[in-house]
């Protein structure tokens, strides 16, 4: 499986835009655009010790599936098919974190945690079975060991009546 990276460039300016574009690359063919991501940070909850009433650690990540222009149809329905309950029914991926006591550490488990979804929709299917009947030698062997199984069966049974 492929590790994905960040990688940055800078695009042409548009509406005097100097911050650089920073790309969220998945596979040699699919990027992501980080301004795609959007996250909110709530109050996690369990153990947190004094920080537990005012710290907001946890991280909530939204990606918004259908509208992503980087994203191929293809990858687009695994990726949908993939995130079962945590797409939205306007087709946003939501993904929360807050395994961990710090909010960086919640926000690259959330970034992991959607690079990893988003990569493993990116390759593709394997291909399905075909059909084969089985050979003539194996269909004499299943009937050979019926036979020796049928066998040692009735000679547990008890003696019937003459």
């Amino acid at each position: 499986m492929l590790q994905p990276s960040l990688r940055s460039f800078t695009a042409p300016p548009v509406y005097d835009n100097t911050n650089p574009i920073m790309l969220i690359e998945i596979t040699p063919a699919i990027a992501i655009d980080d301004s795609e991501l959007h996250e909110d940070f709530l109050r996690a909850s369990g153990a947190g010790g004094q920080n537990i009433q005012k710290v907001e650690t946890a991280v909530q990540l939204r990606f918004d599936v259908r509208h992503s222009p980087n994203l191929p149809d293809d990858v687009r329905a695994r990726l949908e098919h993939l995130a079962g309950r945590r797409l939205t029914k306007s087709g946003v991926l939501v993904i929360e974190a807050q395994r961990h006591r710090t909010r960086e550490r919640n926000r690259q488990d959330a970034l992991e945690r959607l690079l990893a979804l988003i990569s493993a929709a990116a390759e593709p299917p394997a291909p399905s079975r075909r059909r084969t009947k089985p050979t003539a030698a194996a269909k004499r062997r299943r009937r050979e060991t019926k036979i020796r199984r049928a066998a040692t069966k009735a000679m547990r049974a008890p003696p019937g009546p003459d």
